[in-house]
């Protein structure tokens, strides 16, 4: 089992970046592909991006490809995502989440989920 904390969210102009952080409790960690999702009001949870245990497969949605950036570092338990040229439409909640899988992106096989960090981007 791991359990997963969120970082790095708040607000920040359109056109800026942010990291976010998830840092991984447990031994197991590199065992387990990582995702990052968001999820705005009213909307459904989306799958932005996710690595695999190792680092060498990456995954993203089309609505984030060439503007954020998943990355790991397992020595720390540390998963990131560099997000650049924000948009008021990426505000939302971000998640990042645990997949034992060797299937990156499909969300229904991420079982360990963080709470939560808010980002919001203003126009």
């Amino acid at each position: 089992q791991v359990q997963l904390v969120e970082s790095g969210g708040g607000l920040v102009q359109a056109g800026g970046s942010l990291r976010l952080s998830c840092a991984a409790s447990g031994r197991t960690f590199s065992s387990y592909a990582m995702g990052w999702f968001r999820q705005a009001p009213g909307k459904e949870r989306e799958l932005l991006a996710a690595i695999s245990w190792s680092g060498s497969r990456t995954y993203y949605a089309d609505s984030v490809k060439d503007r954020f950036t998943i990355s790991r570092d397992n020595a720390k338990n540390t998963v990131y995502l560099q997000m650049n040229s924000l948009k008021p439409e990426d505000t939302a909640v971000y998640y990042c989440a645990a997949n034992r899988n060797y299937n990156l992106g499909n969300d229904r096989l991420y079982d360990y989920w963080g709470q939560g960090t808010q980002v919001t981007v203003s126009s």
